[in-house]
């Protein structure tokens, strides 16, 4: 069993409150969990309206499902037009680690 986790950097457009930022990333975290079946969360930067840090989990049989599974979480977040992707980090690890 492989798990992989992936954190993304977020700079969030037009957003002027703490408020405006949970409009916009509420949302996509929803989407993420929805289509792929993942964990995810805001998971840094919480008291910055313009930044977000979200983490994705994910658990698969093999290592190349958790990888594709990430990659269309990457995507997703970069086709996102009310955020910039600045940045990702992955991991991955497997039951034997």
């Amino acid at each position: 069993m492989f798990t992989g986790t992936l954190t993304a950097d977020l700079l969030l457009g037009d957003v002027h409150s703490l408020k405006g930022k949970r409009a916009v990333v509420r949302p996509i975290v929803a989407e993420l969990r929805r289509r792929f079946d993942v964990a995810a969360a805001e998971v840094g930067d919480q008291d910055l309206h313009r930044r977000a840090q979200v983490g994705v989990a994910a658990v698969a049989g093999d290592a190349g499902q958790v990888n594709d599974v990430l990659d269309a979480c990457e995507r997703l977040l970069a086709e996102r037009p009310e955020v910039t992707l600045l940045s990702t980090h992955r991991r991955l690890h497997s039951d034997t680690d």
